[in-house]
């Protein structure tokens, strides 16, 4: 896995400083082909927690898939309720939730200090997803934010210097982690920061971000579900495809209908971003909870 994800990191940085100047000079807002990667390679490295979901409830003792099904759709409506009533404090809360989730998934070797402490760097490290576009393009990010109904830099906290602070901190968290690591293990850290630092010095904020959650942390975690369904990359990899294909159809069936359903009140583009993010944010909050429940009764047993 160490070399694979070296190879993908490298692979991926290429591609960031190749794609760049070809944007620049195309000058396009590709809204529909963002939504189109996120709805097949995106969504689709999520699509195996109904399998995760029957191991976690064997170690709870359940037999049926039943019960999980019905607590993952209960989280996601109930996310989507919240974002509507309280759109500030729950796209809040999802930045702070996904900044922890990418810098803990995509550190690809074992990272264990006291509880808080490891924490902390993960979201550090996985801030600057978050960060870069509020810096780089901040013009671009806050109309994507007003249109999300939320208002980050009203507040003067944001500001540029900040920011700054903030990204070098999520770079040396990402050094402190790889310390002690072999040259491999450190190149893929600062490849990924690099790479994510160049995606929004040069693209849009929403294609920036597509780039990154499809081909590097959504791939990255399909790989690892791949080695886990089978030693073989080519087996685990036509395994991962014929069980990933169900929930991810379901899941595109109800993003269209509900973009289908907000270009009645919105714009296509303005509707788009709504379902993106908020349809992001209703499965990000259960996938990160299975993780961790799976994590800590794995560790049990």
């Amino acid at each position: 896995m160490e070399k694979i994800s070296f190879k993908h990191s490298l692979i991926f940085f290429n591609f960031c400083i190749l794609i760049s100047p070809f944007y620049i000079l195309l000058n396009l807002e590709p809204i529909i082909f963002c939504l189109f990667l996120i709805l097949i390679l995106g969504i689709s490295h999520g699509a195996l927690d109904n399998i995760k979901g029957r191991k976690l409830l064997k170690l709870y003792g359940y037999k049926s898939i039943i019960p999980f099904y019905l607590t993952y759709i209960f989280i996601s409506i109930l996310i989507i309720i919240f974002w509507l009533v309280f759109p500030n404090t729950v796209l809040f809360l999802f930045l702070i939730t996904a900044a922890y989730h990418f810098g803990k998934e995509d550190t690809v070797f074992f990272f264990k200090r006291k509880f808080f402490i490891s924490e902390c760097f993960f979201f550090l490290k996985g801030s600057a997803v978050i960060l870069a576009p509020l810096l780089l393009q901040r013009d671009k990010t806050n109309e994507i934010f007003e249109i999300l109904n939320f208002n980050v830099f009203e507040s003067q906290i944001f500001s540029n210097q900040f920011l700054i602070i903030m990204l070098c901190l999520s770079f040396l968290s990402s050094l402190y982690i790889s310390n002690q690591k072999n040259t491999n293990l450190k190149g893929i850290m600062i490849m990924d920061f690099l790479s994510l630092i160049i995606l929004n010095l040069f693209l849009t904020p929403v294609l920036a971000f597509t780039l990154y959650f499809c081909f590097l942390h959504s791939i990255r975690h399909s790989i690892t579900l791949i080695f886990e369904l089978d030693k073989s990359f080519k087996l685990g990899l036509k395994k991962f495809v014929i069980r990933a294909i169900p929930l991810t159809f379901v899941t595109m069936a109800i993003f269209l209908f509900a973009i289908y359903f907000l270009n009645n009140l919105y714009m296509l583009d303005e509707a788009i971003y709504k379902v993106i993010f908020i349809g992001l944010a209703s499965l990000t909050f259960p996938h990160i909870l299975l993780e961790y429940l799976l994590e800590k009764n794995e560790k049990k047993t």
